[in-house]
């Protein structure tokens, strides 16, 4: 940065000179003003009015085109070209500026097109530069040994002002044991070191902290401080000493291996590593290097060996403490060992049962125990006991023999095992135990119902459920354990509206979940309670009952219901309304309700049909429907309305109902009007009535004349029935039906009638078919009168083999003139030419058609 400056200041110069020289050769006059102000100035501060400086006609500035060049970027000074008013623009720092050099200017042309001008700025340093150090704290080692006067260097400080406002003195704190000394270099700089002045000793005093400050020469003077910490160096010069000239311990025979008996503590009053101590035996008995060992680090001496009082009863020996330069202190250790009750009391189990019953009485024998101790006197008597809190208890039988009993009842669910410690102390000083633990497990027993988490239980279940479902899960405890604490659950037989609660829940017997045996309706039953009952799998068994209340929750599956107005074809009613009717008038209140509950039962109303829907609304929640505005000699005076009604389920369920409202000029014409209109009513209703029962009386009769038809037709099946069984397998004559049942209007044109035989034996195994000639003949004669006469012609053969079928096909024939018809015979006779097969006869005759009815009945 310093350098940079210097060769914008060099450019700054050349550039200068260059201008200089180009004015003399142009020919023009040059002219040079000197300023000086101090740094640190404002923005806007008077530097000096160049063309007064100048001396410079006013008059002429315009023309000349006056204004400012400075080589740099940052221009700190500018100029006003209507005042020539030279003024700072921008914050000047001299430190940043020109370093360290005394003198700091800031050279600037000013240019006009005759001549150019040049203007030098100096910038006068401020005191605003305090002096600093490198750092604000530094430490400093020097040796206790060091003699006085010794040098020790301290760091420098620098103030960036320049003259009197620089760096002028250094000052340290007073103390009893340095000073200062400072040097002036060819630079200009001072530098500072420190004096010893008085022997250090490192054991009075470790740390010395002073500071040292540096001053400047501006008004006011300005300062800095840095802390010096000297630390003070160690040398040998002393000797380790002992905390005590005798160590005296007592130790127990029974003194675990290993342990710390002892820690001798030497201290050097020196520092480092002429501090440091390791402490050695000198003087020990030989059965003592055995037992004893001494850390020659901490001063530590530890049991290396079994100490037995009867041996030894005192021990006694010296420890030295050395130093890394030699020089020693001592000390005498002496161990006394004092007799100790060494040997515990021994538990012995004679016998022992690890299971008992919960049921058990008090006083049951667990176990026997004896209890025995090597030592003697006191040592050796014993106290047997147990914990007091557990229903347990040490009865003292023999010498040193002890039975453990119960003490109380027991209970598995609150403790299922016990643990119990039987502790065995002697009476010595200190005395000693003995521990044995007994793990004694309770068994169970069948004592504790099974329990529900709850009293009673509330649940909902929405309506119109699939049965089978489950809604709601119960769950009991029971304390006891295995098959005890088996639990299951049933329902108890209560009645619910007359019917078992079977009917309606089951549950599941192991886990407890209740399901739905019916699609419940919440409009029939919207609640009911149940008994559950939970048993448990013991011998006797116990159980436990608690109360659910089911609620059944509404569902929107019923529409609503019109109560008002009455809908009917034959008789509608209609709403009158005077044609003065006012606005709001209350025509009428469409009254409905749903067969639901809450939510499901409000229900809103709005018209969907109207022959003028600016005549009437109605309430959306009421259900009044009501005038819109005044009515007009203009409005009609019929209205049919078509509100529909809606409940608010989801879904939502809707029924519309018609309202039909008459405009009337006065009510009495319009009482006589319906009246009239309600006589009509009564007389086309009675009319309806006679036609009804006309209708009926007719279906009556011709429900008569279908049975008397069937009656007669079974009766003509069973006559010719009878005809059939005639003797000896011939089939009777059949009867001729006089001409009045023949066609009327027949042509006379005569049909032939065909008649076939067929005689079949059983065993026959061929079939033919012969035409026969007549044998015997029946002859029917009809007179003029109108009579039946029936002639019966020619032998039968009576020898009719028993093994031959007859059948015979014959319609009747029916004549529809007045002469007789030819003669008919039918005839069965076997043919000796055919042997035992077939004997067939057929001949035809001419007749009458008969006629449809006729017919039907011989069918």
């Amino acid at each position: 940065m310093a350098f940079a400056q210097k060769c914008i200041h060099r450019r700054r110069e050349r550039w200068a000179a260059l201008s200089l020289l180009c004015s003399c050769l142009w020919g023009l006059t040059a002219g040079h003003i000197r300023y000086s102000i101090p740094e640190e100035q404002q923005h806007g501060t008077f530097v000096g009015n160049v063309v007064k400086d100048l001396s410079l006609d006013m008059q002429r500035m315009a023309a000349r085109r006056m204004k400012l060049s400075t080589a740099g970027r940052k221009q700190y000074l500018d100029l006003n070209p209507d005042s020539g008013s030279l003024f700072v623009n921008e914050r000047i720092d001299r430190e940043s500026l020109c370093e360290l050099r005394a003198s700091c200017f800031l050279n600037m042309e000013v240019i006009m097109e005759n001549p150019l001008e040049a203007i030098s700025v100096e910038i006068i340093d401020i005191n605003d530069n305090d002096p600093t150090f490198p750092e604000n704290s530094m430490q400093l080692e020097i040796s206790e040994s060091s003699p006085p006067g010794a040098l020790f260097s301290l760091p420098s400080a620098v103030d960036s002002d320049v003259g009197v406002n620089t760096l002028q003195l250094y000052s340290i704190t007073p103390n009893d044991h340095f000073k200062l000394r400072t040097k002036e270099h060819n630079a200009g700089r001072n530098s500072v070191d420190l004096v010893l002045e008085k022997h250090l000793d490192r054991e009075k005093q470790e740390k010395h902290i002073l500071m040292l400050t540096a001053v400047d020469g501006g008004e006011p003077q300005r300062s800095s401080t840095i802390e010096i910490e000297i630390t003070v160096l160690d040398a040998n010069d002393n000797a380790p000493i002992f905390s005590k000239e005798v160590y005296k311990i007592a130790v127990l025979e029974n003194c675990l291996i290993g342990s710390v008996l002892i820690k001798v503590n030497a201290t050097d009053a020196d520092k480092g590593i002429n501090g440091q101590i390791k402490y050695f035996f000198t003087h020990i008995s030989n059965n003592a290097k055995d037992l004893y060992k001494l850390n020659e680090e901490t001063g530590e001496i530890r049991v290396t060996a079994q100490i037995d009082y009867e041996k030894n009863k005192m021990y006694e020996m010296t420890v030295q403490a050395k130093d890394i330069g030699g020089l020693v202190g001592s000390c005498k250790v002496i161990i006394e060992v004092t007799d100790v009750n060494d040997n515990v009391p021994f538990i012995n189990l004679m016998s022992i049962s690890n299971q008992i019953s919960e049921d058990s009485l008090p006083g049951t024998v667990i176990a026997i125990i004896n209890v025995q101790d090597k030592d003697s006197g006191r040592n050796g008597q014993v106290i047997c006991f147990i914990d007091n809190n557990i229903p347990f208890k040490l009865k003292s039988s023999l010498n040193n023999f002890y039975s453990l009993e119960t003490d109380g009842i027991l209970d598995r669910e609150k403790t299922p095992q016990y643990n119990i410690t039987i502790v065995a102390t002697d009476q010595g000083e200190p005395s000693l135990s003995a521990t044995y633990a007994i793990l004694l497990a309770v068994s169970d027993v069948n004592d504790n119902p099974p329990r529900f988490e709850q009293q009673r239980y509330t649940t909902y279940i929405m309506e119109n459920n699939s049965p089978g479902s489950s809604f709601f899960s119960l769950h009991a405890k029971d304390d006891d354990s295995g098959v005890n604490s088996k639990i299951t659950y049933f329902v108890q037989e209560t009645r619910i509206n007359n019917q078992s609660a079977s009917s309606f829940v089951s549950v599941n017997l192991d886990e407890g979940v209740i399901y739905a045996v019916r699609s419940y309706d919440y409009e029939q039953l919207s609640h009911f309670q149940i008994l559950v009952t939970a048993k448990d799998g013991g011998s006797p068994s116990l159980s436990g009952s608690v109360i659910v209340d089911v609620y059944i929750q509404d569902q929107n599956d019923n529409p609503p219901e019109v109560l008002y107005p009455v809908q009917s074809k034959s008789h509608p009613i209609t709403e009158l309304i005077p044609r003065s009717a006012d606005v709001g008038y209350l025509v009428t209140k469409v009254v409905a309700v749903d067969k639901d509950s809450s939510n499901n039962a409000w229900l809103s109303y709005k018209i969907i049909k109207s022959t003028d829907q600016t005549l009437f609304k109605v309430g959306i929640h009421d259900g009044e429907l009501r005038t819109l505005r005044q009515i007009t000699e203009k409005d009609f005076s019929k209205y049919k309305l078509t509100i529909l009604i809606e409940d608010n389920g989801q879904p939502p369920y809707t029924v519309s109902v018609n309202v039909n409202v008459a405009v009337i000029d006065n009510f009495a014409q319009a009482f006589s009007e319906f009246n009239d209109l309600a006589q009509r009513n009564n007389d086309d209703g009675d009319m309806q009535f006679y036609l009804i029962l006309s209708l009926v009386i007719v279906s009556f009769v011709f429900l008569i004349l279908i049975l008397v038809v069937i009656c007669l037709k079974i009766h003509k099946w069973r006559r010719c029935k009878l005809f059939n069984e005639g003797s000896n397998g011939i089939l009777p004559v059949i009867p001729y039906y006089p001409p009045r049942y023949a066609e009327v209007g027949a042509t006379g044109t005569l049909c032939h009638v065909y008649n076939y035989e067929v005689c079949l034996k059983t065993d026959s195994g061929d079939s033919e078919l012969t035409n026969r000639k007549p044998i015997v003949q029946n002859v029917v004669d009809v007179k003029s009168s109108g009579t039946e006469t029936n002639t019966h012609k020619g032998n039968l053969d009576s020898t009719v083999e028993e093994d031959i079928i007859q059948v015979s096909f014959s319609p009747i024939p029916f004549c529809s003139t007045s002469q007789a018809p030819s003669d008919l015979s039918r005839s069965v006779q076997p043919d000796s030419s055919l042997g035992s097969g077939w004997a067939t006869q057929g001949h035809s005759q001419s007749c009458p058609e008969a006629t449809p009815l006729i017919s039907w009945l011989c069918a």
